[in-house]
């Protein structure tokens, strides 16, 4: 059926709706990447967003179980240029369409995605709307009366109820290799190796690639909400404290701060993305919104201690203000595209973070090497006490 891209500065797309029907509304982004839509689709970190992916062509692998990185799609919706009419892929269960159509989420394609995608790089990021039922100046409408990013708290959204442990038998923790993967997928996920150290991860929307990282090498892994107070999470004792990624405005989430500040010294502590920024905050940094964010899997990201370059994906519309960081925090990683904050950590404390995602499903892989570092501090910290 037909259906109507609205911005909130009034530029109107139309095009052709899949999966499911009706009115969406959410900041409108782009993502570069040529693969992993389902990654993207499914990464909590993407909640309250529509994601236009530049890619021209999305669909042609469908959708399996194994490539998501959480329980169900976040995206308020989809925009691309052509969905394929083809699902080719020993892998898949169903396609991209019936997978929107069982989750209720609005996608849209024959949209010119290299204008629209020009257009938000020159204006910026904005308030858009998805509708297959309203007209065109109801849709503009809509679109700028729609919540802005700045200042959302989607986080509580996202995160786990309670406390979890999670075993070995989760199917976030298995690691697996596609190769033969139609014959015997038993035979394809890796072997878990023993657990050395107890881990306690804050829930802010994590993805199951992080932790299917981090319990392979040897975090036993507890999954905690994103309102658990610090001395809870002190009392269980762990080894390390990991701060995950998630969706909004860091910003908007100075509930956490003091909460962080007081696990800061007390054991290592290891930050990916919204993590990294909320680490920032408690540190005593702050942070602002970008023009139109970094999405996709071609990041180049210099490693300030080494001098070495790796290729990144990341998923941010927020970035660490670096004259706001105390002096005892150091930047050790900054985006070589414009030269934003992308890892810091503190000069005498167990703590660093990094601004994109070193799990990176579906890739790249260079920047990998995190997860083995912060199990090396964790190892050293406690030989150390």
């Amino acid at each position: 059926m037909d259906a109507i891209l609205a911005l909130a500065d009034g530029k109107v797309y139309k095009g052709t709706a899949f999966g499911s029907s009706g009115t969406s509304t959410g900041e409108i982004c782009f993502n570069t990447s040529m693969t992993g839509y389902q990654e993207i689709i499914t990464d909590p970190s993407y909640r309250g967003q529509i994601v236009t992916m530049t890619y021209p062509e999305i669909g042609n692998y469908g959708v399996n179980v194994e490539d998501a990185e959480s329980s169900g799609p976040h995206v308020r919706g989809l925009i691309i240029e052509e969905l394929s009419p083809v699902v080719s892929n020993f892998r898949a269960t169903q396609s991209l369409g019936e997978y929107f159509k069982e989750h209720d989420i609005i996608g849209v394609e024959e949209i010119d995605t290299r204008s629209l995608t020009k257009h938000l790089r020159e204006v910026g990021a904005m308030q858009a709307c998805i509708t297959t039922e309203l007209s065109a100046e109801e849709a503009v409408k809509a679109a700028q009366s729609a919540p802005s990013m700045a200042g959302s708290d989607f986080v509580k959204e996202v995160s786990v109820e309670g406390i979890n442990q999670l075993t070995d038998s989760s199917l976030e923790l298995r690691r697996w290799d596609i190769p033969n993967f139609s014959m015997n997928r038993s035979e394809n996920y890796h072997e878990l190796k023993p657990t050395k150290y107890k881990l306690v991860a804050y829930d802010f929307g994590i993805k199951y690639n992080i932790l299917r990282n981090l319990r392979q090498v040897g975090f036993d892994i507890t999954l905690v909400n994103s309102r658990t107070p610090a001395s809870e999470v002190l009392a269980m004792k762990p080894d390390g404290i990991f701060l995950s990624n998630g969706p909004g405005d860091p910003a908007a989430l100075d509930y956490l701060y003091g909460e962080i500040q007081q696990l800061l010294g007390k054991v290592p502590v290891f930050g990916i993305c919204l993590g990294c920024q909320l680490l920032a905050h408690a540190l005593g940094g702050k942070t602002y919104k970008l023009k139109f964010g970094h999405r996709g899997g071609n990041q180049p990201v210099k490693d300030l201690r080494s001098n070495k370059v790796s290729i990144t994906s990341q998923n941010h519309g927020f970035a660490i203000d670096q004259d706001s960081l105390p002096e005892e925090v150091n930047v050790t990683h900054v985006n070589l595209s414009d030269g934003t904050v992308e890892g810091i950590a503190h000069a005498s404390l167990p703590v660093f973070a990094v601004q994109y995602h070193p799990e990176a499903a579906p890739g790249p892989n260079d920047a990998s090497y995190f997860f083995e570092e912060f199990a090396d501090l964790v190892a050293k910290y406690k030989t150390d006490q």
